[in-house]
């Protein structure tokens, strides 16, 4: 049986999925367990992505430090590629990090750099958790930084592949700064094991239900053939749903107000996006100045299911002030909408510890 659904209906799914519906969720690790992964980022216009996509769904009772204790104290979540992610799909996800097919040049630079390799696991295992500052950069062969992330220091390059393959792993931080350790340390010793399969099949589960519903091929929001087929108005494209979500469609639940950060993860599906809810989103951080429409930063204001406007702020410790420089309103507000978005716009400002600038 393919679904019938109203464009309204997968915004609705969409939004309880990504828990900013009314009913908040209590905690990180809620947060966590449902929507599967938490950006990292540290652009702190406002807040560091991580500490804005939590107060966004969790509200004034989240603070920074239960996401450290979290991580570092509770082992609930693990940092892998630039996340967090629920400890629950480290077993999910240990086979593909394991098999991950490489680049024809990665597998050169690692062929050049076998030795290097080789120092930077014995260094971890012998001294481990280090900085990769503690690491000397022994390799032959320097890898062309065109994208320019890491400059010429091939440690951070080798650390990041033996993350992202599961042989190590980050443990904690110290500020911004990653302290890495060998995989047996790192990671529990008792975790389930799958084949690689069943793991995955089982990993487009837990994507689908952080999506509520995606494309059944979408390179964004990869889920296969997990949940059942939908369609939805307006629409030729294939669409997946989550049961559970779509059992609850008919449920009772009240909209509310939510600022996301640019890195949200309900943002990051853009196809989807657009065509669910009718937004067209683009960061504008890389554009000049002069091609900003809504500002270098602007945060995504979703208002129910629909995102009605863009806000334009930013932070200013020395004078303790939230700046607010534009509400854009992208759908004109209700006087009743405006007044929920001033709220909202207000509560961030006491999470942050700063006053608000008149607006």
């Amino acid at each position: 049986m393919v679904h019938q659904l109203t464009r309204d209906e997968a915004r609705r799914i969409a939004v309880r999925a990504q828990l900013l519906d009314a009913e908040r969720p209590s905690d990180v690790v809620e947060v966590a367990e449902q929507v599967c992964s938490i950006k990292i980022d540290p652009t702190a216009v406002i807040a560091p992505a991580e500490h804005t996509i939590l107060w966004s769904r969790v509200g004034w009772s989240y603070e920074p430090g239960q996401l450290k204790k979290a991580v570092e104290m509770d082992h609930a979540l693990f940092e892998f590629d630039g996340s967090f992610y629920a400890a629950g799909l480290l077993p999910l996800m240990l086979p593909w990090m394991r098999t991950r097919p490489l680049r024809d040049s990665t597998k050169e630079w690692l062929a050049a750099n076998e030795n290097f390799r080789d120092e930077v696991l014995a260094r971890l295992r012998a001294e481990g958790p280090l900085l990769a500052s503690d690491i000397p950069d022994t390799a032959a062969v320097a890898r062309d930084d065109e994208a320019g992330w890491y400059g010429p220091n091939q440690v951070p390059r080798m650390l990041e592949f033996l993350s992202r393959t599961g042989q190590i792993a980050v443990v904690r931080r110290e500020g911004r700064h990653r302290l890495w350790d060998i995989a047996e340390r790192a990671y529990p010793s008792d975790l389930p094991e799958y084949e690689p399969e069943e793991a995955a099949r089982m990993l487009d589960e837990r994507r689908l239900q952080a999506a509520g519903i995606a494309k059944q091929r979408s390179p964004w929001t990869p889920v296969g053939d997990a949940g059942e087929p939908a369609v939805i108005e307006g629409s030729k494209r294939k669409y997946r749903v989550d049961p559970q979500a779509l059992a609850a469609l008919n449920e009772d639940a009240d909209g509310r107000v939510a600022i996301l950060s640019p890195y949200d993860g309900m943002l990051f599906d853009r196809p989807r996006l657009r065509e669910i809810f009718d937004f067209d989103y683009i960061l504008e951080q890389y554009k000049p100045k002069s091609q900003r429409v809504y500002g270098y930063f602007a945060h995504p204001i979703l208002i129910g299911d629909v995102f009605m406007g863009m806000l334009d702020a930013e932070v200013d410790r020395e004078h303790e002030v939230l700046r607010i420089n534009a509400v854009h309103q992208v759908i004109p507000f209700e006087p009743e909408e405006d007044e929920m978005v001033r709220a909202e716009i207000a509560d961030l400002a006491e999470w942050l510890g700063v006053r608000v600038s008149e607006f």
